[in-house]
């Protein structure tokens, strides 16, 4: 019975391998490249594949390559469906406030501002309070920033007709242009900074969270005094930042040139 028990987990294991393997590669992999990469005899890898194909988790091409099947695009999108954000974030964000020390946000957009959904905070007596449901301005947070990038020059000048780009504080950018300048480096250099410009005395560094479809669907950022803030929380941040969003789905390779 153990060695049924133990033959088992091992066919699974292989399995797995065999699938990512499949994964990895862009294009349809032969039996010979997949047997290669997984270490696994051909005589093996094609007996787990035919029945991974019989079950709809792979295809097989005519020329005899291997490819994802449909039926491993039915569960993601259930497994996608039942993901809440807050839920998925929570750990991570406890990790970079036990790493930085400051006040960690979980943030999303609601047209043309940004809502504070979830936060974890430090254990001590100075620390930066954003209180969950708060509002801000699009253009005055960083996270903000981020997302008024991915729309690209002429949504974020739309924005900034549209909105007279209120002033938070006398850091707040009040020219268009320079607001365009500032959101279109944050997302070539893959995060954002808030120099006083929602509240004064405080500095934040965000970063994106995307999605399996490679769209910003929230932000993380780090709030904290300004003269507290660290340039050496921002490679922290956006590790925070890509485990939440491979949580959410999002493939590396996708990733936007620049970010």
């Amino acid at each position: 019975m153990v060695n049924q028990a133990t033959s088992s987990i091992q066919v699974i294991d292989r399995l797995a391998r065999l699938l990512d393997a499949i994964a990895a590669n862009n294009s349809p992999v032969s039996l010979k490249i997949l047997s290669a990469e997984t270490g696994l005899h051909p005589s093996t890898a094609f007996r787990i594949l035919a029945s991974l194909a019989e079950h709809g988790f792979v295809e097989r091409s005519s020329a005899g390559h291997y490819r994802l099947g449909v039926k491993l695009l039915q569960l993601g999108s259930r497994v996608q469906g039942r993901l809440d954000i807050r839920r998925e974030a929570r750990p991570i964000m406890e990790w970079l406030r036990n790493e930085t020390g400051e006040t960690v946000n979980l943030i999303v957009r609601e047209g043309d501002e940004v809502v504070y959904v979830e936060r974890v905070t430090p254990n001590r007596m100075m620390r930066v309070e954003q209180v969950i449901g708060a509002r801000a301005p699009l253009h005055v947070t960083a996270v903000g920033k981020l997302f008024l990038a991915e729309g690209g020059a002429e949504a974020c000048l739309e924005y900034a007709a549209r909105t007279g780009l209120p002033v938070c504080t006398p850091h707040s950018i009040t020219d268009p242009t320079a607001l365009w300048r500032s959101v279109k480096n944050a997302l070539q250099q893959g995060y954002a900074l808030d120099d006083q410009e929602a509240e004064l005395g405080v500095g934040c560094i965000g970063v994106p969270i995307r999605d399996s479809t490679n769209h910003i669907v929230a932000g993380i950022s780090v709030s904290a005094p300004i003269e507290r803030r660290r340039e050496v929380w921002v490679s922290l941040i956006r590790q925070a930042g890509e485990k939440l969003s491979l949580r959410l789905g999002f493939h590396p390779e996708n990733r936007p040139v620049g970010a």
